[in-house]
């Protein structure tokens, strides 16, 4: 179990580098992620909600933001050590945290902007699944231990 979350945390940390190299495009020269009107990578990656905190409209220049695509970088690098050293409580809960971020980031793409990032879609399946995978393993852990002899 250990390896499908790391291979899916190296999957993750892929889709997070490719979504950090389109924020720091020129929005001119990104490449066409205009699938659609709905589907639009390059508007949502340089929207005031690719960056941590959202920037305002009345912000005074030289303030500083992080990347969302930073954030998850360094989420999945955090999850996939977790998951090769086997903590898998620690796992979890950084799981937690990275669905709960990206549905957020998925609300905001569906309900205030209304377009959507074909990379942010795929961060927020990976979690999901890391998510999920976590939570099988803790459970076949706890069985485990539940059929240990007590002493």
């Amino acid at each position: 179990m250990k390896y499908l979350v790391a291979l899916l945390a190296l999957a993750g940390l892929y889709v997070s580098i490719t979504a950090l190299r389109i924020h720091y495009m020129d929005p001119g020269l990104a490449p066409p992620c205009a699938v659609t009107e709905k589907f639009d990578c390059g508007t949502v990656n340089h929207s005031r909600f690719a960056v941590f905190p959202p920037k305002t409209f009345d912000e005074a220049p030289g303030k500083h933001h992080i990347p969302v695509a930073t954030v998850g970088i360094i989420g999945y690098g955090v999850i996939f050590l977790l998951a090769l050293a086997g903590r898998w409580w620690l796992v979890f809960e950084a799981a937690q945290i990275g669905f709960l971020c990206a549905a957020f980031l998925s609300y905001i793409e569906a309900y205030v902007m209304e377009k959507w990032c074909i990379y942010c879609l795929w961060s927020q399946g990976i979690m999901t699944a890391i998510l999920l995978a976590s939570i099988v393993a803790l459970v076949l852990r706890w069985r485990r231990q539940q059929k240990q002899p007590a002493y």
